[in-house]
């Protein structure tokens, strides 16, 4: 764990001035962009991942650019690390305000009759449990505040079904149940919950999908968008803060395509 802070005078007030930003995964792509993102609104940010060198340089990132923020590194599918970065965070920062809980994991391709049962653990771990573990110590941290707001990282395959990838689609359909769920149970408490579910987007997840060299797969699911084009880390990263800002308070229980048309088809 490290922190790096600087101060920064010049900065002007934004939507999320005066507040605290978690975010997990936020090694690379859709959190480190979203990550980044907060920072430049304001926020403190507690950047969570398993790759410290990844993570610092995430910190460093917000630093250099007038920011504040903190690494914890943290394995969100076991609860004991779940429950010492809530701790180092309030710690740190005395509140928790928002929380973008990204982690996941795609997993092999193959029919769902040749998955194995070490790829289902792997898979609902990365993808349902570190929700679960999430939301279970980030909602009691806001109530002590007042209030907060979270967005649950989902997928298209939350909604839809994808031959070669039915344990991911059958994760990312819980963690929509799981974000209404608990939108449900704290919406008089003042914590909204929300989710996003990313169609293709440019990160390491669909290099790894489609495999090095494969660049026809790759720019035929490109092409399957109606923009006809893969999504940014930033593009995702504006919907989850759109969906945690004030200007978003009447939201709850929402999931938002962020899929370039693809689920309008």
């Amino acid at each position: 764990m490290s922190t790096a802070t600087l101060p920064a005078p010049t900065r002007r007030a934004t939507r999320f001035e005066g507040l605290v930003a978690l975010v997990t995964g936020a090694t690379s792509g859709i959190g480190r962009a979203t990550a980044i993102a907060y920072a430049r609104e304001g926020a403190r940010v507690v950047v969570a991942g398993r790759r410290e060198p990844e993570g610092q340089a995430v910190v460093d990132a917000i630093v250099a650019d007038g920011g504040e923020a903190l690494f914890v590194r943290t394995d969100v599918t076991r609860e004991s690390e779940v429950i010492a970065l809530i701790a180092r965070t309030l710690e740190q920062y005395g509140r928790l305000d928002v929380a973008f809980n990204n982690a996941g994991l795609l997993g092999p391709r193959a029919p769902m009759v040749d998955q194995q049962p070490a790829d289902y653990e792997r898979i609902f771990d990365a993808n349902v449990k570190s929700v679960y573990f999430s939301l279970r110590h980030e909602i009691p941290a806001m109530l002590r505040s007042g209030g907060g707001a979270i967005v649950n990282n989902a997928s298209i395959g939350g909604s839809l079904g994808f031959p070669g990838v039915g344990l991911y689609v059958g994760a990312k359909h819980a963690v929509i149940g799981f974000t209404r769920t608990a939108a449900l149970e704290y919406a008089a408490q003042h914590i909204r919950v929300n989710s996003v579910s990313p169609a293709g987007i440019q990160t390491d997840m669909v290099d790894a999908a489609f495999g090095v060299g494969d660049s026809d797969r790759k720019q035929a699911f490109a092409a399957a968008h109606p923009v006809k084009r893969l999504g940014t880390p930033e593009e995702v990263a504006d919907a989850v803060l759109y969906l945690t800002a004030p200007g978003a308070s009447f939201v709850t229980g929402h999931d938002l395509r962020v899929d370039g048309g693809y689920t309008a088809q």
